[in-house]
């Protein structure tokens, strides 16, 4: 599992004070669970902080630590930061950032800077213009596009043991506390088809997933935690939401330090 596939997987495995009493105690845990897919899916703006830890028995340790804001109108707009980027001996220094307005992708990283031999801090491309694309731009494409609160919610709906376990406070909002495991290969098809790929070629070296998550009394979650194993490769992430469809202000890079990708020759 590479840095970017570790990424992926925080991406494809999907944040105030209150008294509200405990989200619909009456109802099963499966179907809050549903519910809470369903809100999700409604969702128009929010924020998530995440971080994740991998092990991996030939490529090593590895960390993914940012945090991403997302509104889906009047256009869909993502501004996401990863601090730390790293699986074993490959790293990022200085991190990444990637801001997305409509069909057009902002990136920021140096390695790509230094790769693609721009000049300019940030480097813009359409995505309608991108066809196959290179490698490199894709990977931090694909974390853009994979950090849906929405599909990973939709992931856990799949477990077929999930429980309450108790009230907590998570950033001094009142939760109720779900546990139980999801099937990965169960868990992705309740993803749209186009994202049922990315996710299985992210998470083929785990079986079953243990999670954890909390869920406020407007159905939707504040909190995710996922657990995985498999032959000697692990993972560990948290994830906490919030700001849920309040307004969010997402800006591109001033214009001239905007460099635009180099054009790719064929042969």
């Amino acid at each position: 599992m590479t840095a970017a596939g570790a990424a992926l997987v925080v991406a494809a495995v999907a944040g105030c004070g209150s008294n509200a009493q405990p989200i619909q105690v009456n109802l099963a845990a499966s179907e809050v669970l549903a519910q809470a897919a369903q809100k999700t899916a409604e969702v128009t703006s929010y924020t998530v902080d995440a971080v994740v830890n991998v092990t991996h028995p030939q490529e090593g340790n590895g960390k993914v630590q940012g945090r991403m804001l997302y509104q889906s109108k009047p256009q869909l707009a993502v501004d996401l930061t990863l601090d730390t980027l790293n699986m074993g001996s490959q790293s990022l220094p200085g991190g990444m950032r990637a801001v997305l307005q409509g069909d057009t992708v902002y990136v920021q990283v140096e390695a790509l800077k230094t790769l693609l031999g721009t000049t300019k801090p940030w480097i813009k491309f359409s995505l309608s213009e991108m066809g196959g694309g290179s490698n490199e731009v894709n990977q931090y494409l694909t974390q853009i596009q994979q950090f849906d609160l929405g599909n990973m919610t939709k992931l856990v709906t799949a477990s077929q043991d999930v429980k309450s376990v108790g009230s907590e406070s998570v950033n001094s909002e009142d939760t109720t506390h779900y546990s139980g495991t999801f099937p990965v290969d169960v868990a992705v098809q309740q993803l749209p088809a186009d994202k049922q790929e990315q996710a299985k070629a992210n998470l083929a070296e785990l079986k079953d997933v243990k999670f954890d998550i909390w869920v406020a009394a407007d159905g939707l979650p504040r909190k995710l935690a996922l657990n995985g194993s498999k032959e000697g490769a692990t993972l560990d992430a948290t994830l906490f939401f919030k700001g849920f469809n309040e307004a969010v202000t997402i800006q591109t890079p001033p214009a001239d330090q905007v460099g635009e990708l180099p054009q790719r020759t064929t042969n």
